[in-house]
């Protein structure tokens, strides 16, 4: 494939850009890199009107100022007191009640947050992090096996053998969740983040009613640990007690939503693209593979950086305040295209090239930006991403994407639905 670089993007002017357009994530790759880059160079606060949605039962919102600096969305993670949550991540407007149903902590402010989050990141103390890791090794060893057993033609399709088995694997042990329940919780992760994309045809309807079930199952789940605890994260978190109080059966059942879908979807995303990446840069493979000690660490952050599975996350301001010489005023939305953050000329030399020694001195924002929302589960991706990788280098070496990505249609996650692989 040829070379991208910034010089080779296309020229994209203000006036073709509308992030909140459907048609816009329709577009070419080239096109979306090149409307962000005149983002970034000429417009990095550009304000854009949100989406209608007809028979919505929500008003439309106020529109949204677009952040496509790596510097300012820094900034704005790092300063939840002028960019609050609470109000919602997503760009659409929903009553708080609902924001926190389906969003957890993500969509919550201090000191509600601090309390959940001092909770919940029990379930992810070193001692469970431990414990998780060996879990991850022994998955991916017999997902492996299973793979050369159950394909005696090197063929399948890695998106669903590989790149989703894992994480969702590994957040089903971490919760006690029985085997047989783990298609059922792949099911409800795709339908949620499948609303927009034709394909899984998933409605507001769709969401809110495998939202419900996903709360009701979470809660019976997390009611059974409190009179029966077992060894998994669900038992800590239950029966965690931080300043005299419990978390409630609804803020868990609340929390499980985000955490099987956030903690699948975008892991499962991000060794998606990394395999397609190192099929299309066998000498950056080749680099890896053949010192993988050496070069994980940066590897890993250059493949997160790279694909940005979460593609955007808003905030509200608080107060009147200025950011990089541009006012602010409250209670405008501010919207953090990671995306954009992460091809950032200014932060990243030659952000185009695919470059897994590439230093890690200037943080890429795949996780967030830092601050009090930073991704909790951020350490275990890294190490499901690098122990499956691990995996593919010492067992199936010549593991490669034979035909282009399926690509889900969002402007939320960047998603692979399907992408056939080989190890002939």
């Amino acid at each position: 494939m040829s070379k991208i670089t910034t010089e080779s993007l296309p020229q994209v002017s203000l006036a073709e850009i509308d992030l909140s357009s459907p048609e816009f994530w329709l577009k070419d790759r080239l096109f979306r890199e090149g409307a962000f880059k005149t983002l970034r160079d000429e417009s990095p606060f550009a304000f854009f009107k949100e989406l209608v949605i007809e028979d919505s039962p929500f008003p439309t919102g106020p529109g949204y100022r677009a952040i496509t600096r790596h510097d300012d969305i820094w900034h704005i993670s790092r300063n939840p007191q002028l960019f609050c949550s609470g109000k919602g991540s997503n760009i659409g407007d929903l009553p708080m009640e609902m924001n926190e149903f389906v969003g957890s902590m993500i969509n919550m402010d201090d000191p509600k947050h601090f309390r959940l989050r001092s909770i919940v990141s029990r379930g992810f103390a070193p001692k469970e992090v431990a414990r998780i890791e060996d879990q991850v090794r022994s998955r991916a060893e017999r997902l492996v096996t299973e793979l050369i057993e159950r394909f005696p033609n090197s063929e399948c399709d890695f998106v669903e053998e590989v790149a989703a088995a894992l994480p969702l694997g590994i957040i089903c042990d971490m919760m006690g969740i029985p085997e047989e329940d783990h298609k059922q919780i792949f099911h409800w992760t795709n339908v949620i983040l499948g609303v927009g994309d034709p394909e899984f045809g998933s409605s507001l309807e769709d969401l809110m009613k495998v939202a419900i079930e996903m709360f009701t199952y979470a809660q019976a789940l997390g009611e059974s640990r409190i009179a029966h605890p077992q060894d998994d994260v669900t038992s800590a978190m239950m029966n965690a007690i931080v300043d005299g109080e419990r978390l409630s059966a609804q803020e868990f059942g609340s929390f499980f939503i985000l955490l099987v879908v956030a903690g699948n979807e975008t892991t499962r995303n991000a060794i998606s693209h990394g395999m397609k990446l190192l099929t299309d840069h066998p000498a950056q493979k080749d680099l890896w593979f053949n010192d993988f000690d050496a070069n994980t660490k940066t590897a890993v952050e250059e493949i997160v950086r790279y694909a940005t599975p979460v593609i955007h996350f808003r905030r509200t301001v608080t107060e009147d305040t200025e950011l990089s010489g541009q006012k602010l005023l409250a209670g405008e939305k501010v919207v953090m295209w990671y995306c954009s953050g992460n091809r950032d000329e200014r932060s990243f030399a030659d952000p185009f090239a695919f470059d897994i020694t590439r230093s890690s001195s200037t943080a890429q924002v795949g996780f967030g930006a830092g601050g009090p929302h930073f991704c909790l589960g951020a350490n275990l991706a890294r190490r499901e991403i690098s122990v499956m990788f691990d995996e593919i280098r010492r067992r199936l070496p010549k593991m490669r994407i034979t035909g282009e990505p399926a690509l889900l249609q969002s402007s939320f996650i960047n998603g692979i639905k399907r992408m056939p692989c080989a190890w002939h």
